[in-house]
């Protein structure tokens, strides 16, 4: 072979090595493009969890403190106990009171029973006088009745001695001539006194008739006034009653201070809501804690996420529920798993590009900027098996969407 064919065939294999190189460059950019725009990843991503401040909802000095910084808790831990005597007090006060309440309440009730049979024994009082009204009222027309008979005996008892008086005075003279005997004369007047007698006899029962009617007429008086005074009675006693209303009302108040009293008292001991990890404890025993005011943080140790920060041109490759890798940087070869739960729809305006809104309109700055960069949107993934002693809120991580 000679040495123009070794050369030809040298460039030959040279040309047919670039080309391959070339495509194989163009196939591996290709590859790797696909790859990258179907699994977008960022480093530009943390590990975040939920926290909560525990501060009191009652105040005192801390007794008890049984947590330290950085310790892991569980649900229903004890974590710290406020000193409890003024609440348990308050309670037995308020018990006391509620107590004292239901005991005025059946006083009262004992009153208004007597009240009611005060009530009761003026009606019948009332009932009694208005019959005594009405038997005065008989007696006074009996008692009229009576002078009536009475008037008209007298009127007959003065009739019948006029008669005889009249007879005696005319027969008296004529036992003078003899026209009459003594005997005749002798009865006329007996006659005339028996008349006489029995007139007398008839005014005096008129008299005994017009007294006793003027006895029932002050009776009936008697009566009516007593009727009054009656009712009168009864209307007092009636006005005298009074209610449970007021009382009644106040159970509601008095059980709501004996809840709240209880509460109180049950807040002195405070407990973790959630399995969590304690954190920024700076007080010990004996600080006074303040209602509201945060005495340490507790972090959510049930759920962890990795918020990843993907460009704008990458969301349309993610939608939630899509499968993901989670690498924290603490240790960056062991591989989380993790599924997509939302991706955000906004973050802070740039103020290079939009300048400030204002509640007016908007403050445009004149400037030009040669190189844009792409906006960045939060990207939340849930991790499924987050390592209680790797996870840390703010943590670095790399996030790998992995589809569906």
């Amino acid at each position: 072979m000679t040495p123009n064919t070794d050369t030809n065939i040298g460039k030959v294999l040279g040309g047919v090595l670039s080309a391959a190189i070339v495509i194989g460059a163009v196939l591996l950019g290709i590859l790797v493009l696909y790859h990258v725009n179907s699994y977008p990843r960022t480093d530009d991503a943390e590990i975040v969890a939920n926290f909560i401040g525990i501060a009191p909802q009652v105040e005192g000095p801390i007794l008890r403190l049984n947590v330290h910084d950085n310790q892991s808790v569980r649900q229903g831990d004890l974590l710290y106990e406020i000193d409890d005597r003024p609440y348990r007090y308050a309670l037995e006060k308020a018990i006391s009171d509620q107590a004292a309440l239901e005991g005025q309440i059946v006083d009262e009730q004992r009153k208004i029973a007597a009240l009611v049979s005060a009530v009761s024994v003026s009606q019948a009082n009332i009932q009694g006088t208005e019959a005594d009204v009405t038997r005065s009222a008989a007696a006074v027309d009996q008692a009229r009745a009576d002078v009536a008979n009475a008037e008209q005996g007298v009127s007959r008892a003065t009739a019948e001695w006029t008669y005889s008086s009249n007879n005696l005075h005319r027969v008296e003279p004529l036992l003078v001539k003899q026209f009459v005997t003594v005997d005749q004369v002798d009865r006329a007047r007996t006659s005339e006194v028996a008349q006489a007698q029995a007139l007398k006899q008839a005014e005096s029962q008129l008299q005994q008739a017009r007294a006793g009617l003027q006895s029932m007429l002050a009776q009936q008086e008697h009566s009516r006034a007593m009727l009054l005074e009656s009712k009168a009675q009864h209307e007092q006693a009636e006005n005298a009653v009074t209610t449970l209303e007021p009382l009644i009302n106040l159970r509601g108040a008095r059980a709501a201070a004996v809840e709240t009293a209880r509460y109180n008292l049950n807040n002195c001991r405070v407990y973790a809501p959630f399995a969590a990890r304690v954190t920024n404890l700076t007080i010990s025993e004996g600080a006074y804690a303040h209602i509201g005011q945060q005495v340490f943080t507790l972090i959510d140790a049930r759920t962890w996420w990795a918020v990843a920060n993907f460009r704008e041109g990458q969301l349309q490759h993610i939608a939630p529920g899509m499968r993901a890798e989670v690498y924290v940087m603490s240790k960056p070869d062991t591989r989380f798993t993790g599924v997509v739960d939302s991706i955000g729809f906004g973050v802070t305006p740039d103020a290079d590009v939009v300048g400030r809104l204002a509640s007016v309109l908007p403050d445009v700055q004149r400037t030009l900027n040669w190189v844009h960069l792409a906006s960045r949107y939060p990207v939340r993934v849930r991790v499924d098996n987050p390592s209680e002693d790797l996870f840390r809120v703010s943590e670095s991580a790399v996030v790998v969407i992995r589809g569906r």
